[in-house]
C-alpha cells in the first residue's frame, strides 16, 4: 500500500512538474499575442488527441450526443481557449510568479464554487486556511505593484495583468466544477474517453479561432515575425501539447487513481511550485520577500484547506 501511495505522489510530482511549463510559454514566446498562443496550443493538442482517439473514434462517437458535443465546446472555450488567452496576458502584465501563485489557489476555489456537491466540511472550519490564503494574494499583490513586471510597467497594466489572473482562475475553477457534475451524470464515457473527445474538440476550436485571426487586417493581433521564430512556435506548441496536455493528463490521473483524493487535491500546489522554480530560473533570479511570504502562505493555505476535509466532520450536540 506504501508503494502505491509512493508512485501516486510520485505522478503527482511530475505532472505538476508537465504542468508548470504551461505558464513558461508566454515569456519564451512573448513577441507572440496571447490569442495566437491560446489558438496554437490548442490547435497541436487537438491534433494530439484526435489521434489518440482513431483506435476507437467509432465506438466513442457513437456515443456522443447532441448534448455531450455542445457540453464539450462550453468547457473547452472556458477551461481551454478563454483561460489560456487570460494567463497569457497575465504572464506578459504581471510575470510568471504572479499569475502561477493567483491560479495556485485552485484547489480552494474549486472547493468553495463545488461546496454544496458533496458532504463538504462547513465554511467556518475553512476561516483560517482561507485567511492564510487571502494573505498570500494580499502579499503578492503588494509585490507586483511595489516592483512591477518592467521598468516601463504602468499601474494599469498591472491592474489588468492581476484581472487576468483572476479571470484564468475563475474560468479553471467553473471548468473544473461543471466538468465533475457533467461527468457524475454521464456514464456513458471512460474518463480517458471524454479527455481525448475534450481535447479533439478543443482543436476544432482553436482552429476555429486561428482563421478568425486570418480574417482581420494585417497587424491587429500579430505584429509580423521572421519565420524562424514561427518555426519555434509550432515546436514549443508541439512540446506542450504532448507534455503538458497529454503526458501531464496521463500522469495525473495515474495519481488520482492510487491517491485519496484529499491528498490527490493537495498535489496540485506542485504545479504552482515547478511554475515558480521555471521563472525564478529563466529570470537568473532568487524570489523577493513578499514572493517567498506569498508562497508560503498560499502554499499552506491551500494544504490547511484540504487536509481539513480529510478530518472526519464534528457531529452536532444533540
Amino acid at each position: 500500500m506504501r508503494n502505491v501511495m509512493q508512485r501516486g505522489v510520485l505522478y503527482g510530482l511530475l505532472a505538476g512538474a508537465m504542468w508548470g511549463m504551461v505558464f513558461l510559454v508566454p515569456r519564451l514566446l512573448g513577441d507572440f499575442s496571447p490569442v495566437l498562443l491560446s489558438a496554437g496550443r490548442y490547435v497541436m493538442y487537438g491534433i494530439v488527441s484526435s489521434l489518440a482517439l482513431l483506435p476507437t473514434a467509432r465506438s466513442v462517437m457513437a456515443r456522443l450526443t447532441r448534448g455531450d458535443f455542445f457540453a464539450l465546446v462550453r468547457f473547452a472555450l472556458v477551461g481551454n481557449l478563454l483561460y489560456y488567452v487570460l494567463l497569457g496576458f497575465a504572464v506578459h502584465e504581471v510575470g510568471v510568479a504572479a499569475t502561477s501563485l493567483i491560479i495556485g489557489v485552485l484547489p480552494v476555489s474549486v472547493t468553495l464554487i463545488g461546496h454544496g456537491d458533496h458532504g463538504s466540511v462547513p465554511l467556518s472550519r475553512l476561516a483560517w486556511p482561507l485567511l492564510m490564503v487571502l494573505a498570500g494574494i494580499a502579499c503578492i499583490n503588494a509585490d507586483v505593484f511595489s516592483v512591477g513586471s518592467g521598468p516601463h510597467a504602468s499601474v494599469l497594466s498591472r491592474c489588468i495583468g492581476m484581472a487576468c489572473a483572476m479571470g484564468a482562475l475563475a474560468c479553471w475553477t467553473w471548468y473544473a466544477v461543471q466538468n465533475a457534475r457533467y461527468l457524475r451524470r454521464t456514464a456513458h464515457f471512460s474518463g480517458n474517453e471524454w479527455a481525448m473527445l475534450w481535447g479533439a474538440v478543443t482543436g476544432l476550436l482553436g482552429l476555429l479561432l486561428w482563421l478568425f485571426v486570418l480574417l482581420l487586417p494585417a497587424g491587429w493581433v500579430q505584429q509580423a515575425l521572421p519565420p524562424a521564430r514561427w518555426q519555434v512556435f509550432w515546436l514549443v506548441n508541439l512540446l506542450l501539447a504532448i507534455g503538458a496536455s497529454w503526458l501531464g493528463n496521463a500522469l495525473w490521473n495515474a495519481a488520482s487513481r492510487r491517491l485519496p483524493l484529499t491528498l490527490a487535491g493537495q498535489l496540485l500546489v506542485f504545479e504552482t511550485l515547478f511554475a515558480l522554480l521555471y521563472a525564478f530560473i529563466y529570470d537568473h533570479r532568487w524570489p523577493r520577500p513578499l514572493e517567498i511570504a506569498a508562497i508560503v502562505l498560499l502554499v499552506a493555505g491551500v494544504s490547511w484547506s484540504v487536509w481539513r476535509h480529510a478530518e472526519p466532520t464534528p457531529a452536532p450536540a444533540v
